[in-house]
């Protein structure tokens, strides 16, 4: 490769990473902070995106805890904004993160490199993609459905419908924040691709393990209540195929993510967010 094919790689890889990795508060630690952006423009024109997707993420968290959602008192160990602000205003703080969101992510207009514009509208249409009925709102109801009826609804087919609820509800916003970050990273349409399709088996692995947590972690491991999944008698990948075979099943979902990237001819953090899925304790 050319050293500037090379230079064009490695932030296309640095950004997904961050985007990706900023997912979960437990991952920060494992990722440096970004550069300033007049250090490095690539940053600043990933900042929008970055936000928009912490942004989106916690307005999930804040309903999801509802009481009419997963009813859950406590979140990253401290008690969930329903509990501390009624139930109205949590209602309230998830609408205005969510459309911050959009906000932040569709302007002002930046000075980007050429093309930049259409880079962010794109990105902007895949995070509603993601965020809408087609992605995490559709996969809440799904999740509401499985929970009233439980996990006789899974008699035909148990492992893809797991699979196509977790692609939804939880799958969606890990490949938007990967693919965002592609996008806007100006990476090409093979890079693009290989990024989306690490992403959809990293989203797998991620569920995988959080499925895992709910039964084998503690509270104050989790920061929020272990064991609510089977007490709301939820299908999860350890009710229906037992931990063995669903570790076995995270750790197929994590390879398949490194394939991808390999396919891709990507490397770098990207690899290393997928081994802290598998080990991860939170």
């Amino acid at each position: 490769r050319s050293p500037a094919r090379q230079g064009r790689r490695s932030r296309l890889e640095q950004v997904v990473a961050w985007l990706a990795g900023g997912l979960d508060e437990a991952a920060r630690p494992r990722r440096p902070g970004p550069p300033a952006p007049d250090d490095d423009p690539a940053w600043a024109i990933a900042l929008s995106g970055a936000c928009a997707i912490e942004l989106v993420h916690t307005y999930s968290l804040v309903h999801d805890d509802l009481p009419a959602m997963d009813d859950d008192d406590l979140r990253r160990g401290l008690p969930t904004s329903h509990k501390v602000f009624g139930e109205g205003l949590a209602i309230l703080v998830g609408d205005a993160l969510l459309t911050q969101a959009f906000a932040l992510l569709s302007g002002p207009p930046l000075h980007g490199p050429p093309g930049f514009e259409a880079r962010r509208l794109r990105a902007v249409a895949r995070l509603a993609e993601a965020a809408g009925a087609a992605g995490m709102v559709g996969g809440q109801a799904v999740d509401l459905t499985l929970a009233s009826v439980g996990g006789s609804a899974l008699s035909d087919d148990p492992e893809g419908a797991l699979r196509r609820l977790h692609e939804r509800k939880t799958g969606a916003l890990i490949r938007a924040a990967a693919v965002v970050g592609a996008i806007l990273a100006g990476g090409g349409e093979t890079a693009v691709r290989g990024v989306d399709a690490y992403a959809a088996h990293l989203g797998l692995a991620f569920q995988i393990v959080d499925d895992i947590l709910d039964v084998e972690g503690s509270t104050a491991q989790l920061g929020k209540t272990a064991g609510k999944d089977a007490a709301a008698s939820k299908p999860t990948y350890p009710s229906v195929f037992g931990l063995d075979r669903s570790r076995a099943l995270a750790a197929e979902a994590a390879d398949a993510a490194r394939g991808a990237l390999a396919a891709a001819g990507l490397e770098g953090r990207l690899g290393d967010i997928a081994e802290w899925v598998l080990s991860r304790t939170s």
